[in-house]
């Protein structure tokens, strides 16, 4: 799942919204293999489970990602220049972001998130707890071009992508997506990125297979919004939730599996089910240290600094745009 908690999407998306959605499910379930876009997690329920998760006891990315930032918060102070401008990718929550603007002092904050309401009103409670603090939501797609806003153009900047959420990108999308920041950013910006390690992989298979079920309770929403937003008739009942680690890939795979042969009907198109055929919703990578540098060089930035809590579960890492 993402790491990096999204804001809470709209009850009602507008038109275009659930016409992207409509379309994009048609299409990715008449795939061979099925899939779907972990974006669709993220209605109201989606974003409610997902807070939830990351207070279970199995999943430790929440918690330790918090922690390095807090703890080492002094030595990730003296890479941020005084009076720069942050710039954070897809804004949810914003419990990591203040750990950051309680100990720097940034003059402008920047939020980007799909969710102009959401993003909006996280903006007005960061004003009333930093006042001196310039916030500037913008309501945009962070994996698209965005323009910032011309007040912070002679600013510093620093962009700030906690929460592992470079994980859920394949390599290349993640290298795409790292390519374009730094062009939204500038030459000799920097960046505070979260990166989650890989580990044991019993570690991996608890984190999301929770013995309480709520990360299954997650996956299968999906199928619920699908029915409530685009009129489908998916038995969720039928389908049952499994993370498996691919070690060849280096990644956590979450599936939706059918137990039993099955029809669906989608906007007009059937959706036929075999017994065990899966609908891949989500890939989380996990990265050596080693490798994220790797693929940061290749993606126009230069790792300067990385921390890590003591057990190496997590790292945050500093880096400048090149090019």
């Amino acid at each position: 799942m993402n790491v990096h908690a999204p804001a809470l999407a709209d009850a009602h998306l507008p038109d275009e919204q659930t016409s992207t959605f409509a379309k994009e499910a048609v299409e990715d379930l008449s795939q061979h293999p099925k899939r779907l876009s972990p974006k669709y997690f993220y209605d109201a329920t989606g974003s409610e489970l997902f807070e939830a998760i990351t207070r279970l006891p199995e999943y430790y990315p929440t918690r330790t990602e918090l922690a390095i930032l807090r703890d080492r918060g002094d030595e990730i102070a003296t890479v941020i220049p005084d009076g720069a401008a942050l710039v954070e990718f897809g804004a949810g929550a914003t419990t990591k972001v203040r750990l950051l603007l309680e100990r720097n002092a940034l003059k402008a904050y920047v939020p980007v998130d799909i969710s102009g309401d959401f993003v909006r009103a996280q903006a007005d409670s960061l004003r009333k707890d930093f006042p001196g603090l310039a916030v500037y939501p913008v309501a945009a797609d962070f994996t698209a071009p965005f323009e910032l806003p011309a007040s912070i153009a002679g600013l510093p900047k620093v962009g700030f992508f906690p929460g592992s959420t470079i994980g859920n990108f394949e390599p290349h999308e993640a290298c795409r997506f790292l390519r374009a920041a730094g062009e939204i950013l500038g030459k000799g910006a920097l960046m505070i990125i979260g990166v989650d390690l890989e580990k044991v992989e019993r570690v991996l298979h608890d984190a999301y297979n929770d013995a309480a079920g709520v990360t299954a309770r997650f996956n299968l929403n999906v199928l619920v919004r699908i029915n409530r937003e685009l009129g489908g008739n998916f038995d969720v009942s039928a389908f049952t939730h499994r993370a498996i680690y691919n070690r060849e890939r280096h990644r956590i795979e979450m599936h939706l599996i059918s137990k039993k042969p099955q029809a669906v009907r989608l906007l007009g198109t059937s959706l036929s089910f075999r017994p065990g055929e899966t609908i891949h919703t989500e890939n989380s990578y996990k990265y050596s240290i080693d490798r994220f540098a790797a693929l940061a060089r290749g993606s126009g930035w230069k790792v300067k600094q990385t921390w890590t809590d003591p057990n190496r579960m997590f790292s945050v890492h500093a880096m400048v745009a090149t090019e």
